[in-house]
């Protein structure tokens, strides 16, 4: 059984000048309890879930002990938040402990809740179990939907009590990541004037991440136009399974093209194009149709920063790319959701008819893509069609869509239907991660009872398999769970 002691640690973001970084003891919490742990999660580092349980290393992930290779530290960076820039960021609550080193992969492991920091401005430094566990259940979640992502390793509960808008309980997340690295690291050393630190840490990632750029005329150039393209890819994937992040920041923007920084998430439940997951989003900038735009925006900013390393022509020419970039990944996507074959953009516009019947319909996004894999061609009716607000915008738009799987070369017979069936189960969920799905594993685990998160988190494991013995945790949410709000505060 491999233990936290037996992994090959390196502290790979220390070699980098001391301005990117201070040195910070964690803050342990008191009476420890372990919630949950990523099986998954722990064979990326080559770590054995089951000995977090022991005495020794509960201690170790809930901030009371240190292993001798790590040297924690929390990072500097700045960023764009809501649009304004901040100077004053940088890790408010989270401490990067170590790197580890398996297959010739590099992994961050990330205390969040660990304590104050240089950067915590005018916060307590912990997280609360709250939003531990809707970071450890999205996180995992969206590996299993085969979407990049920052990973979740475990969650220590305590007794200490956190105050946000009431009192809450103190908690601990261990985040497993490729890189730490965000957007607002590159707008710190550009804006701060500091160009030689900011060469130092695109070589730094171009190192790490991209080493095959150092063969190339202009790597920097290079770097910026795999991060667009990376980016793209992202936002393309966020929509197609309509998750909306709810906080797009630059300092909350991965370099790498992941997703990162869970805060007030939520995944559709009806087809709201302009779904605002935040409430403390008001002008809704960050709605779930805004956030392809969003992150143009954000890959504009990081244009600007790094400026000083590649010609502003040339980052033009990458950033104006991204539409394209996004386009292409996203009807390449769609298209396999409905089961068309094929070049995703020649199906745009039954793609974009799908998506407008939807929201006049207000019909479930992810139970809608789910039960379409049981349409038959040569009968007309639809369990579908029940759900509808709007049946005459259904029966249109069914018209379209069959005529486009006939003209897609899909006949109907017992092994066609099949065949689509079984292609269409692989790239649309029976299980996401719904608002109240979450909500009633955190009551539950604040009341002391962790085994509705580690249920929640067994099914989520599992997104595109039929498990009919938690058939319950594909129902269509209640009315009561369209009002829950989801606040930045964690």
């Amino acid at each position: 059984m491999r233990s936290l002691l037996d992994l090959s640690y390196i502290c790979h973001f220390h070699t980098l000048p001391g301005a990117l970084y201070s040195p910070v003891q964690p803050k342990g919490l008191h009476n420890p309890k372990l919630v949950v742990s990523s099986e998954a999660c722990g064979h990326l580092i080559g770590l054995d879930v089951e000995t977090l349980k022991e005495a020794d290393f509960l201690n170790v992930i809930s901030g009371r002990a240190l292993l001798s290779p790590w040297q924690p530290i929390a990072m500097k960076y700045t960023g764009h938040q809501f649009g304004q820039y901040n100077p004053e960021l940088g890790d408010g609550r989270g401490l990067l402990l170590a790197q580890v080193i398996k297959d010739n992969a590099i992994w961050d492991l990330h205390l969040k809740g660990a304590g104050l920091t240089p950067y915590s401005r005018q916060g307590d430094g912990r997280a609360v179990l709250r939003s531990s566990i809707r970071e450890f259940l999205a996180s995992e979640a969206m590996a299993a939907l085969n979407i990049p992502t920052s990973r979740a390793l475990c969650i220590v509960d305590s007794d200490e009590t956190v105050f946000r808008e009431q009192p809450e309980t103190g908690a601990m997340i261990m985040r497993v990541s490729k890189s730490h690295i965000r957007f607002g690291h590159f707008e710190f050393c550009s804006f701060s004037n500091q160009a030689e630190l900011l060469k130092t840490l695109c070589n730094f990632v171009i190192d790490q991440h991209y080493p095959d750029l150092n063969q190339h005329e202009n790597p920097y150039e290079e770097f910026y136009s795999r991060t667009v393209e990376a980016t793209a890819k992202l936002m393309a994937q966020w929509q197609s399974v309509g998750f909306a992040h709810g906080v797009m920041n630059t300092d909350n923007m991965s370099i790498l093209g992941d997703t990162f920084d869970y805060g007030p998430f939520a995944f559709l439940d009806d087809y709201e194009p302009n779904f605002v997951c935040n409430h403390s989003d008001h002008q809704g900038r960050y709605a779930f149709n805004q956030q392809p735009i969003i992150a143009h925006w954000n890959l504009s900013v990081l244009a600007q920063a790094l400026l000083p390393l590649i010609d502003k022509d040339l980052l033009i020419g990458h950033l104006d790319a991204f539409p394209k970039h996004f386009s292409t990944h996203f009807y390449s996507i769609m298209a396999k959701k409905l089961g068309l074959m094929g070049e995703g953009e020649r199906h745009q516009n039954t793609i974009d008819t799908t998506l407008k019947m939807l929201e006049a319909c207000k019909l479930d996004y992810s139970y809608f893509f789910r039960a379409l894999s049981d349409i038959q061609l040569d009968n007309g009716h639809t369990q579908l069609r029940n759900h509808c607000l709007d049946i005459s915008a259904f029966d249109q738009w069914y018209d379209i869509y069959t005529q486009a799987l006939v003209a897609n070369g899909q006949s109907e017979g017992t092994n066609t239907t099949a065949e689509r069936k079984a292609r269409m189960n692989l790239v649309n969920p029976k299980y996401i991660l719904r608002n109240y799905l979450a909500q009633n594993a955190i009551e539950a685990a604040q009341n002391g009872d962790y085994s509705k998160v580690n249920e929640l988190h067994e099914v989520l494991k599992k997104p595109f398999d039929e498990q009919p013995e938690f058939e319950e945790y594909a129902a269509l949410p209640p009315d009561w769970s369209k009002k829950i709000e989801i606040s930045c505060s964690s």
